[in-house]
């Protein structure tokens, strides 16, 4: 459970035997109650510096990639990036293929396609039809994946078409079979557009089925882990080929690099196309405390952790060099608790050796 700003305040309060707070008198705090919320802040800060990799303040995020474009934006939110956590992949095409809540974006064929919470959420076809308008590069090849289940044990099929219009066959027209009605089955298919706009379209004939996911993305784009490389090897190495206004040298990016104002990313060569989608992960910033009902991140466990570093600043502030180490040992002994409970580390030790011939150097 998340502990409130007012009562965090309240605890430091109470320990130094001060007036504590309400939730009516909060905002018109003054003295030692407004010095203590501040604190309250400042502990926070000085516990995600000491471990920025928390999980708990770990995401991921995506960035679609553009053609010619070698450069994008970090999210403001971005505390530190995990560069070995690149990856390129196909982007998507189908809009809330995975059904985890809804089924918006997709239109009804025929019937009346619902949505249904098994599983991770599915879409749901009894005797019905859905489809959703995508777009493609005619000539282009792309990977169809279906996953379909029965909710009963009868034998029963999906159809599923993909053409220039609802319902179209021009690209595909197949039906997956499903037999195992607990397990399911699996369409993995490919089609080649012949339109700008293509339409994905399942359908249950008579039977009921669950629809797990839908996914389309460019067959030529396969997954691949994107190295990280300095900005300096960036300059030495693929700048030049970079800085040339010659789409020629675009292509696959394989390497990332961080731009030196810390805010932004490279990648080489440039994107040639936007059906690349690049994901990583990093740990994010956190937002002051405001309002007496605001919850800190950290778990309730470590409110003492946050109220010994607010203490050690009030007695640092009364000048009590005493009493501030006394706080300042207990909040260390806490800190370790807290770095060896949350922090991030490695699963398994890497060999960097480098073999020569019959001799090993090591790096250092």
């Amino acid at each position: 459970m998340a502990t409130t700003y007012l009562v965090l305040s309240n605890r430091v309060l109470r320990e130094l035997n001060e007036v504590e707070m309400t939730s009516s008198n909060f905002s018109s705090s003054r003295g030692i109650q407004t010095a203590v919320k501040d604190f309250v802040n400042k502990s926070i800060h000085d516990i995600y510096n000491e471990g920025a990799e928390l999980p708990l303040l770990h995401t991921s995020t995506t960035q679609a990639t553009f053609p010619g474009d070698g450069e994008y934006a970090f999210p403001t939110d971005m505390r530190r990036v995990d560069f070995e956590s690149f990856f390129l992949k196909p982007n998507e095409l189908i809009t809330n293929g995975e059904f985890e809540s809804n089924i918006t974006s997709w239109t009804t064929g025929d019937g009346s396609p619902s949505y249904t919470s098994s599983g991770n959420g599915r879409l749901n076809l009894n005797d019905a039809a859905a489809y959703q308008a995508i777009s493609t590069v005619v000539n282009k090849n792309y990977k169809l994946q279906v996953r379909v289940l029965s909710p009963n044990s009868s034998t029963s099929g999906l159809i599923v078409r993909v053409g220039t219009s609802a319902g179209g066959t021009q690209n595909l027209n197949t039906t997956q079979a499903v037999t195992n009605f607990r397990e399911g089955a699996i369409l993995d298919t490919t089609f080649t557009a012949t339109a700008q706009t293509s339409y994905v379209y399942v359908e249950s004939d008579g039977v009921q089925l669950d629809v797990d996911y839908v996914r389309v993305s460019r067959e030529d784009v396969t997954t691949r882990k994107i190295r990280y490389i300095s900005y300096d090897d960036y300059l030495q190495r693929f700048r030049e080929q970079d800085d040339r206004n010659s789409s020629g040298h675009h292509g696959m990016p394989q390497y990332v690099y961080r731009k030196p104002d810390y805010t932004s990313f490279g990648l080489t060569p440039i994107p040639d196309k936007n059906d690349y989608l690049i994901s990583y992960d990093y740990y994010t910033t956190h937002t002051d405390l405001s309002a007496h009902g605001d919850n800190m991140a950290l778990p309730d466990r470590f409110s003492p952790l946050i109220v010994d570093r607010s203490k050690y600043y009030v007695y640092m502030l009364r000048s009590d060099p005493d009493h501030a180490n006394l706080s300042n040992r207990d909040y260390q002994r806490k800190l370790n608790l807290l770095k060896t409970d949350y922090a991030s580390r490695a699963d398994y030790m890497r060999d960097t050796r480098i073999s020569s011939g019959n001799s090993r150097l090591a790096i250092v």
